[in-house]
């Protein structure tokens, strides 16, 4: 199974946010620090405010946080909510599936649960899991790492 990077993307900002959680923090500062492309990034933030993730205001103050504390967001939510729209493989593809052994094949089964447990394990791991006490992704994540 190969992640979009659309998901890591996600996962970034969203460490990002939890490193930074007692104020907004930017599109540019995020792209500089986790190395995004300021428009990429910008349909990913768009994407996890639609999702609920994130709260985004606009303007000249303007940024993003947290819409709920890290200790509550599931990374396997994340995942599934992101991922959710990309199948796996072209036999789980409604449009895409030119595959002839759909309707027999076992295989489709035996991955249609490996995902699922994959999801299950990440449902098990908390955004706040990642960042607390993570001194090495806090100095990362720090403005001052961009300067260097």
């Amino acid at each position: 199974m190969r992640l979009t990077k659309r998901t890591t993307i996600s996962m970034r900002v969203l460490m990002y946010c939890a490193v930074h959680k007692d104020r907004l923090v930017t599109k540019s500062e995020i792209a500089q620090t986790c190395n995004i492309s300021e428009n990429h990034l910008a349909q990913v933030i768009n994407k996890l405010g639609q999702l609920g993730f994130l709260q985004t205001q606009r303007g000249r103050n303007g940024g993003v946080t947290l819409a709920s504390p890290a200790a509550e967001i599931r990374v396997g939510d994340v995942f599934r909510a992101i991922e959710a729209k990309v199948p796996v493989a072209e036999c789980f593809s409604d449009e895409d599936n030119t595959c002839p052994l759909v309707a027999v094949c076992r295989l489709r089964l035996a991955i249609q649960n490996a995902v699922e447990a994959f999801y299950l394990t990440l449902d098990e791991v908390l955004l706040d899991e990642l960042v607390r006490e993570n001194d090495g992704l806090a100095e990362l994540m720090s403005p001052a790492a961009c300067a260097v």
